[in-house]
């Protein structure tokens, strides 16, 4: 039988009357729900946990979370987070079901504004004695527009080279010292090392200008990496639409210098950002995106490893896994990148091996993510002080949620200081999560007695 929408509301009000005269009568009534409701999560935490013949005592125990929060969760008083999400979901082998149901509600990333044409695009950059430095991309008729008067600055010459040896010259020091800025970024705070990042791609895109055919391209495929790297270091200072505008540049330079390719890690790049906004479709299909068309391998590895990094966020292991035996096969050939920089992280003996451990936290699995994150740790040069620091608290934050909390309040302690020298938002983001993880043991003596510090750091270096 049809029924109007004011019969549906009729028979939703009837359903409470009904129910109450079955309870008066001892009579079973049945109810009708015209509209599927969609399924609570602690309603199916619970259905699952039951399922599995577990115990509030016994999933607590497993997920190392409290039967009094738990409780609250199943009966929906409280929301869960997205950790316990995880964890719940992989105690009760769900399979990404319970993750499904708890949906990370993000806003989809938007590409910064073109400007017209890079070469109607003026670069102004301010040095302050007290490090407040700041970069602005302005058009040619801006300026006119604003006028000499209100941009003060002292001239200091056109942009001609010189000889075409000259320019030869130029891009063989300013390859040599990507390599030296590389390091430099590991060691130090992003605001100090951009500013001399930034001269050397405006230094490279306009001598491109008066180069030879040959030294040219050279020079623009240069600045490319030059300019992505920018885009990365831009990230870690928590600016996520300066990253992709920067992003955005590298591509420009690249194709202007014959390599289409750089546009696929372009979207790898994208990918990292929806990664740490915790969106598990756009990362999943960036990263896909990446893959498509004649793509170096390097390059469709690294996007397998995104891939995989969206897929655990997702709660999706069999795909995680998937994605991580896809780019162990393409990053393991040794190919020959010619004199270029090498694309990714040049860091990490095993990228995979390391990813795996990144996952298998984001897949709920903490103590496996502890145990080989411990184990590729230890092949990360001493140096590589930012990659030290990225990895060791996310491992820090495995060893909490496995309830190893004084290992990890002491693995905490002695990253505190390399955290607050590279000052890393997305490192930051980790930091404030296990902050969280720790705040659940207030009675814990080492959680008290770290958590002023890693407060103060976490001021320090929040954007």
């Amino acid at each position: 039988m049809e029924t109007g929408n004011n019969d549906i509301g009729l028979v939703r009000a009837a359903a409470p009357i009904a129910a109450l005269w079955g309870r008066l009568f001892g009579l079973e009534v049945m109810e009708v729900h015209t509209v599927r409701q969609p399924i609570h999560f602690g309603q199916e935490l619970r259905r699952l946990r039951i399922a599995s013949n577990l115990t509030l005592t016994d999933l607590a125990n497993r997920v190392h979370y409290s039967k009094g929060q738990l409780s609250k969760v199943e009966r929906g008083l409280k929301a869960p987070s997205r950790e316990l999400v995880r964890l719940c979901d992989a105690a009760l082998n769900a399979g990404g079901a319970l993750v499904r149901l708890a949906p990370a509600t993000q806003a989809k990333v938007a590409e910064p504004q073109a400007t017209e044409g890079t070469d109607e695009e003026v670069w102004l950059m301010r040095l302050s004695a007290d490090g407040q430095n700041w970069f602005q991309p302005m058009g040619r008729r801006q300026v006119l527009a604003a006028g000499a008067a209100s941009i003060a600055g002292m001239s200091i010459g056109g942009t001609e080279t010189g000889s075409r040896a000259g320019s030869a010259e130029l891009l063989r020091i300013s390859r040599s010292l990507f390599d030296q800025y590389r390091q430099l970024g590991q060691v130090t705070n992003p605001a100090i090392v951009l500013p001399a990042l930034i001269s050397q791609t405006h230094m490279l895109r306009e001598a491109a200008v008066t180069a030879g055919s040959v030294t040219r391209q050279g020079l623009l495929r240069l600045g490319s990496r030059y300019a992505e790297y920018v885009g990365w270091l831009v990230q870690e200072t928590g600016n996520e639409q300066g990253a992709l505008w920067w992003t955005r540049r590298a591509v420009e330079l690249a194709a202007a210098g014959g390599d289409r390719h750089l546009a696929a890690y372009a979207l790898v790049r994208r990918a990292l950002v929806t990664l740490y906004r915790e969106d598990a479709a756009q990362t999943i299909g960036l990263a896909q995106q990446a893959q498509e068309g004649q793509v170096p391998p390097r390059i469709r590895g690294l996007a397998a490893q995104r891939e995989a990094q969206g897929h655990a966020i997702a709660g999706d292991y069999d795909a995680c896994m998937r994605s991580l035996d896809r780019a162990r096969t393409l990053l393991a050939p040794q190919r020959d990148d010619g004199d270029g920089p090498v694309i990714g992280t040049t860091n990490l003996s095993d990228p995979v091996a390391m990813i795996t451990g990144w996952c298998l936290y984001d897949l709920g699995r903490p103590g496996e993510a502890a145990e080989v994150l411990d184990r590729e740790l230890a092949r990360v040069a001493a140096q590589a002080v930012r990659t030290q620091v990225r990895y060791g608290v996310r491992r820090a934050l495995a060893y909490a949620a496995a309830g190893e909390v004084d290992h990890a309040c002491a693995l905490t302690r002695d990253l505190i200081g390399g955290a607050i020298t590279v000052s890393s938002a997305t490192i930051a983001a980790d930091l404030r999560s296990l902050a969280r993880v720790l705040g659940r043991h207030p009675r814990n003596a080492q959680v008290r007695a770290l958590s002023p510090e890693l407060s103060t750091t976490l001021r320090i270096v929040t954007p």
